[in-house]
């Protein structure tokens, strides 16, 4: 389960969490992304309009990325596979399944 939000980072450089109770106990990993504006995203920039800043993607790109969002919301049955290395990964894609 993943859970992403969007949070500022305030002057003092300190958050306090509150981890939702969907997350179960243990150990996560918390990783901390900077948000690059859409105007700075060269990948953005490639699909996006120029005149209305909208992205605009084929027809495949919009099915994947909606096929990824069910899965994260529980509309469809997750089929994502998860690898701990690239080795693992490269194996998998070797082999006959």
């Amino acid at each position: 389960m993943t859970i992403t939000q969007i949070i500022e980072i305030p002057a003092s450089r300190r958050i306090t969490l509150e981890v939702p109770p969907q997350i179960p106990l243990g150990r996560v990993i918390l990783s901390y992304t900077p948000e690059i504006p859409a105007e700075n995203c060269t990948v953005c920039a490639k699909h996006c309009d120029p005149e209305t800043g909208e992205l605009r993607f084929n027809a495949e790109t919009i099915a994947g990325m909606q096929e990824v969002n069910n899965m994260l919301a529980g509309k469809i049955p997750n089929t994502l596979k998860k690898f701990n290395s690239l080795e693992e990964m490269l194996e998998d894609l070797d082999s006959d399944d």
